[in-house]
């Protein structure tokens, strides 16, 4: 099989291709980061090496932020990407752009706020010199004719400048502008220069990276982008189009083994009823303009579209969090179950009792009542304490005048119940539910009611998941003819690969990751059972690169894999000597073991991280496994997102060991699919 017919898209070729951030690559011709038109001679690079696929990571606006998944807009493209020199307007200014090279170019990993500031600087000026000629053209206004987005844009933009960068939460006007005040804004003579320089910008780099795309797609190359599922509040999506999103929640993951708090986004939910009152059409323009790029694309967190896990604004953590949708247990559910209304206020409500925050308040009673009485309403006269009704979340506890030991028994106090109430009457089960004061004080038939109500409305609940996902990922990737690629790590449910593979969106397969977790030893799923509709990958940009993984837990991984995948020697035995030799660190060796058993996958996309390419030859191993990675989940640095890779693309060009070690690679997959 070289090739596979979907029914309701083009043919899909076999692919073997690398993944990475747009601002990874180097060249001769950067100013200190990767930008647009190095996609051009990095295609020359795959066509070379026989790779056919390159995937990126969003390449939208993020401004001050640097992740790439914290987007202003879900249609403007990055600055920081722009080939300064090759804007027509950059005559003149060539000594400027000497100067950033010189500076920016020799570094191992680029400093992304400075350098941010220093290009849109530069951009700037070069707009000002030239903006009589610009803003009298018809070029621009033409761009802005077809590119209706960019008028929002270009108002939200000066805003934030006028702001200094500042959410647009906390303008002081501006904050919830009506259609009309957005477009009488565009239209202020005043600020038509302003506003211009923005539209004018997102068009260079339309150009730039449009010219760039094209040439991938016309050397027979497909290039898959990525698509957020979610919008960072700060975004002028959500603050011009405040409909489309529920402000009073905020996207996460529940609690697991590394995250016991869980992990609070911050990033709004969408309101999926308003967006599909207009047929879902802001979701499908985003589709279509990704469309002018890529032919691929990935979708961030498809899990999300079938349910996602929705966090109180007003909780730091998302340990209260609860899935939307949810089918809900309502109060006469429970009054029918035989519980009155005083025990589910019991096991919905915390109880705080009177001695455990008086423990972490010098053991003063009186105190402590003249303390709780803060924030809480004391239950008759009892040592028990509820919250009052303002407290809607942990922030208000930390917010509250209190001494910070009470806030923080009060905080912990705040999560302890069996019962969240998402909206009047209306409960879901807390994930820490069974841990919790409540329930350990339930008799054997209360728990035994309410796990039953849990279970019938679990079910009811992954049918809701089901018939909102079929409908979203239906309507939408119907919608363009790109190729759609789901990144479906985490839990699944049942129904959830049966909706993917109905709709035809390719899985997501990591190999470390990959196992029968139901077995003992959670043995290795054999790359000869990977679903055709597949995408396999090494490791994705939150984890550690090949390399990193291989070293970790001092050879361990290496010997559960060698068990699994053993090398084998010409007459196909177990070559036992080459097992040992790649048990010891990692080498340019270990890299093309790892890459040449990998391509035994039967997934149609074969995509690993460039880090793990460049890894086949060791003149490109950089100085430490942890310096060849993106991002590390969970921290806040600046070291995430700012990976480059060690060596200009010219150069890779000319490695004739590199290019002929991935030929192998990608021939041996192209064989082994025919």
């Amino acid at each position: 099989m070289s090739h596979m017919r979907l029914s309701r898209r083009k043919t899909i070729p076999v692919s073997t291709g690398a993944a990475f951030p747009l601002g990874a690559l180097r060249s001769r011709e950067d100013c200190g980061i990767g930008e647009y038109p190095d996609l051009i001679e990095f295609a020359d690079f795959c066509k070379q090496t026989e790779m056919n696929i390159i995937q990126l990571l969003p390449v939208n606006d993020t401004g001050t932020e640097s992740s790439p998944y914290s987007a202003l807009s879900a249609f403007a493209l990055h600055p920081i990407y722009a080939r300064l020199q090759d804007f027509p307007e950059a005559a003149g200014f060539q000594d400027d752009i000497d100067s950033l090279k010189q500076r920016y170019n020799s570094l191992e990993r680029f400093p992304y706020r400075e350098l941010r500031r220093e290009k849109l600087a530069l951009l700037r000026r070069m707009y000002e010199a030239h903006s009589e000629a610009i803003l009298a053209g018809e070029e621009l206004h033409g761009w802005i004719e077809k590119n209706g987005w960019v008028l929002t844009y270009a108002v939200y933009m000066e805003q934030k400048r006028l702001n200094n960068e500042a959410s647009w939460k906390e303008w002081p006007s501006m904050r919830t502008p009506l259609r009309t005040e957005i477009e009488a804004a565009w239209k202020d003579p005043q600020k038509r220069r302003e506003h211009l320089f923005f539209a004018w910008l997102q068009m260079r780099l339309d150009q730039q990276f449009l010219r760039a795309a094209e040439y991938v797609r016309k050397l027979g190359i497909i290039l898959k982008g990525d698509i957020p599922i979610l919008m960072n509040e700060d975004s002028c999506d959500a603050w011009s189009q405040p409909e489309f999103f529920m402000d009073e929640l905020r996207a996460g993951s529940p609690p697991d083994g590394p995250n016991p708090r869980g992990q609070n986004w911050g990033l709004p939910l969408y309101n999926w009823n308003n967006l599909k009152k207009t047929g879902y059409s802001w979701w499908k323009e985003r589709l279509a303009h990704a469309a002018r790029y890529y032919s691929a694309y990935r979708i961030d967190h498809v899990l999300g579209f079938f349910r996602i896990w929705a966090v109180p604004e007003r909780e730091t953590s998302a340990v209260l969090g609860y899935t939307v949708p949810v089918s809900p247990i309502t109060e006469d559910e429970l009054l029918e179950a035989g519980f009155d209304s005083r025990r589910v206020r019991w096991f919905s409500q915390p109880h705080v009792p009177t001695r455990t925050v008086e423990a972490v308040y010098n053991n003063d009673y009186l105190g402590t009542h003249g303390q709780l009485a803060k924030i809480m309403d004391r239950v008759n006269n009892e040592e028990f304490w509820l919250f009052k009704p303002g407290i809607r979340g942990d922030r208000d506890i930390y917010a509250a005048d209190l001494p910070p030991p009470i806030q923080r028994v009060l905080a912990c106090c705040w999560k302890d119940r069996v019962l969240l109430e998402t909206a009047p009457g209306r409960y879901t089960p807390t994930w820490n539910r069974y841990d919790t004061t409540a329930w350990n004080s339930l008799s054997e038939w209360e728990k035994e009611t309410l796990i039953r109500l849990f279970e019938r409305k679990k079910e009811e609940s992954e049918a809701l998941w089901q018939e909102q996902a079929e409908e979203l990922l239906g309507t939408l990737t119907g919608s363009v003819d790109m190729i759609p690629c789901a990144e479906d790590l985490g839990p699944k449910f049942e129904g959830m690969e049966t909706i993917l593979a109905r709709l035809e969106i390719l899985g997501l397969r990591v190999v470390r990751w990959n196992r029968d977790w139901e077995k003992p030893g959670n043995p290795y799923i054999p790359f000869s059972e990977y679903d055709p509709l597949s995408v396999t990958t090494s490791s994705v940009h939150d984890s550690s690169t090949l390399r990193g993984w291989w070293l970790e837990e001092e050879g361990a991984v290496a010997a559960d894999f060698l068990e699994a995948f053993p090398p084998l020697t010409k007459d196909g035995s177990p070559d036992s000597a080459a097992a040992e030799r790649l048990k010891k660190g990692y080498t340019a060796e270990t890299a093309r073991y790892l890459l040449r058993k990998i391509a035994e996958t039967e997934s149609i996309f074969c995509i690993h991280p460039l880090q793990d390419f460049l890894d086949l030859v060791p003149e490109y191993f950089m100085k430490s496994a942890e310096a060849e990675r993106v991002n590390v989940p969970g921290s806040v640095t600046a070291f995430n997102w700012t990976y480059r890779i060690p060596v200009s693309v010219e150069e890779l060009l000319q490695n004739t060991a590199l290019v002929a070690e991935i030929q192998k690679i990608a021939a041996k997959r192209f064989r082994r699919q025919r």
